[in-house]
């Protein structure tokens, strides 16, 4: 189930219009000095995504100020930050990583080409540095009861509401869309 959604076009399509979504909303809120945003994408070099969409997932959606040129980045479903792997493999893959066996990460890793040593480094991402972010310590008190963060993140997919996985992973994607611009949520 976990290897279909990885592999999903229809799922990179959606998190990608959910983003342009973003990108509108953010550019007709304009610049806090009032100025007029011009689009102002910058390049990525997405890993994860299908290979059918990844001219799709090759820029970032961005803005620029006509009047003071500062940047405007909006909230993104496909990027967790400057990772280069596609947020949704970030997500999903440290979900999947959480107590399995070392054939299972082998297998894991196979599939969608990420390396033991960045497995690991996520790991500790989730279970050190998300939980100290001011967007995590804000945002825990929403969920009753508590969510396990020694298991995150897979500890926070059930929270979500979807008949699927690929729903409850567009939610925690949505949730967790604060961490994708400059600063993580801090």
């Amino acid at each position: 189930m976990c290897h279909a959604t990885l592999q999903d076009p229809k799922l990179y399509s959606l998190l990608l219009l959910i983003d342009q979504d973003l990108a509108a909303q953010a550019q007709t809120a304009g610049c806090a000095c009032g100025g007029v945003l011009h689009s102002a994408r910058y390049p990525r070099k997405p890993r994860g995504a299908p290979r059918e969409l990844l001219d799709q997932y090759r820029s970032r959606l961005s803005f620029c100020c006509a009047a003071c040129r500062r940047r405007t980045t909006p909230e993104s479903v496909r990027y967790l930050g400057r990772r280069v792997y596609v947020a949704a493999v970030v997500l999903l893959v440290s979900a999947m990583r959480a107590g399995i066996t070392g054939k299972r990460v082998a297998q894991l890793s196979g599939l969608v080409a990420v390396p033991l040593r960045t497995l690991e480094r996520w790991r500790r991402w989730w279970l050190e540095a998300f939980v100290d972010t001011g967007f995590w310590w804000a945002a825990r008190g929403r969920f009753v009861p508590p969510v396990d963060p020694t298991t995150l993140p897979a500890s926070l997919l059930p929270r979500f509401s979807g008949e699927d996985l690929p729903a409850r992973l567009i939610q925690a994607l949505r949730f967790i869309a604060a961490l994708s611009t400059v600063g993580e949520g801090r």
